[in-house]
């Protein structure tokens, strides 16, 4: 089963910064890209560095460990090709025979002679040799733009988290500040009378508690930008900031293309095909091993004084093993194993892509309901009640409680609409994952 080998391109995602590393497929990206700095330059200068997710994407390609390393088993495999279109080498020998009877030395009667013998392969076992080796550089490659789909994904995640915990802190310190003045208010309201001590101490606690979500998110901001910055190998000494930001984008994909999608360009999918090719050309290589191979030999001969008439002799030879008993049976065995195992997870690669572009797009769909409830009004609807009712506070015409639980709800409502906006981005990034391509809009 031979598919062609191919490769795409498309921007803004892994496989478009993949191209940096593996072709220049896209010069504008790369003229745009900072040159990352040295590790010399992260560990003496401190320093600022501006990253978009293409831009992280590109210097997480240039400098992440995990990558040069998957990269390096493409140049194995390269060397496996080589190796297999390399003839046998031919073999040299050099003999000596004299006679000692009858008065005869070695300088009066010796022979030297000299043989060449090579080896001819039959039955196209070379040809095989070649076709199998072409087909596991393929899918080393394959393999290889694999490990950049994955670990694409891990920085894309990584991204936004950090996106995450930067919104989680701004509305932590939002109401923290709020907070700060109906509390600065409001003491001088009980000073004066206008309010009980219980009130203030209600408005003192809810002060705490969002000081203690503020140091909260500063722990989880902190914590994504040191796994972010280990996946990009930077130091941290630099500071980054990311200019692409955690925004809702609404997608709405045709589900039948996607499974069509991801089945032909999966480098997964890919790679487990051309193992399989690859398992078929080492059966048919068995199978050629049935037929022997032939050597041939010529030999040139010098003769002493005392030889025989002809002093000088050529020669010329042929072998050729008899397949009496080894005509590679359990090689031919092992090898139909080795097919029906390739096709077998062949099938379970098929049938796990489908399940996951299956799963991946029904989450990213849910997830985008909620989304689009949240923008259709609620979130405005919690930030203006909270406004009222601290309006009317202020006023007298509500209550302290009233206040805290407006404050509660704007806040878990806020909280609520950031965590559904990274969960559909999230899903978002699984489902182009599950199909080994970005997803328009």
């Amino acid at each position: 089963m031979f598919l062609e080998y191919r490769r795409w391109t498309f921007c803004a995602s892994w496989a478009f910064v993949a191209g940096l590393l593996i072709s220049p497929l896209c010069p504008a990206l790369a003229a745009t890209t900072p040159i990352p700095p040295t590790v010399e330059q992260q560990a003496t200068i401190p320093q600022s560095i501006k990253l978009s997710l293409n831009d992280a994407l590109a210097l997480f390609l240039q400098q992440n460990l995990d990558v040069l390393i998957a990269k390096y088993g493409i140049e194995h495999s390269k060397g496996q090709q080589i190796t297999a279109r390399l003839f046998p080498n031919p073999t040299m020998s050099v003999g000596t025979l004299a006679s000692f009877t009858q008065g005869l030395t070695a300088g009066t009667s010796g022979q030297i002679f000299i043989q060449a013998q090579q080896l001819f392969e039959l039955a196209g076992k070379r040809g095989y040799r070649i076709e199998s080796a072409g087909f596991g550089t393929q899918s080393t490659e394959a393999a290889f733009e694999d490990a950049i789909r994955q670990l694409g994904f891990t920085v894309k995640d990584s991204y936004y988290r950090v996106q995450l915990a930067q919104r989680r802190l701004a509305l932590a310190e939002e109401n923290r500040d709020r907070f700060s003045r109906i509390l600065d208010i409001n003491t001088i309201r009980f000073k004066k009378g206008y309010i009980a001590e219980v009130d203030l101490i209600r408005i003192r606690l809810q002060m705490v508690d969002f000081q203690s979500q503020v140091i909260q998110s500063l722990q989880e901001a902190e914590s994504a930008r040191g796994d972010l910055r280990q996946l990009l190998r930077l130091s941290p000494r630099i500071t980054m900031e990311l200019i692409t930001d955690l925004e809702f984008r609404r997608i709405d994909p045709e589900i039948g293309k996607l499974r069509v999608a991801a089945l032909d360009v999966r480098p997964d999918v890919r790679s487990k095909r051309f193992t399989y090719s690859q398992r078929e050309a080492d059966l048919r290589l068995a199978k050629a091993y049935r037929v022997p191979d032939v050597t041939v030999g010529t030999g040139y001969a010098i003769q002493g004084a005392r030889g025989p008439d002809n002093p000088q002799q050529w020669a010329l030879n042929f072998g050729l093993p008899l397949p009496l008993f080894n005509r590679n049976q359990g090689g031919i065995m092992q090898a139909e194993v080795a097919v029906q195992t390739a096709e077998a997870d062949l099938n379970k690669a098929l049938n796990l892509v489908e399940n996951e572009v299956e799963v991946a797009y029904r989450n990213l769909m849910q997830s985008r309901r909620l989304v689009e409830a949240y923008v259709g009004g609620v979130l405005d609807d919690a930030r203006a009640t909270f406004t009222i009712v601290e309006r009317a506070y202020e006023r007298g015409g509500a209550t302290i409680l009233d206040l805290l639980d407006a404050a509660r709800t704007s806040r878990t409502i806020q909280q609520n609409y950031i965590e559904a906006l990274f969960n559909y981005q999230r899903n978002l990034l699984q489902l182009e994952s599950a199909v080994g391509q970005e997803i328009a809009s």
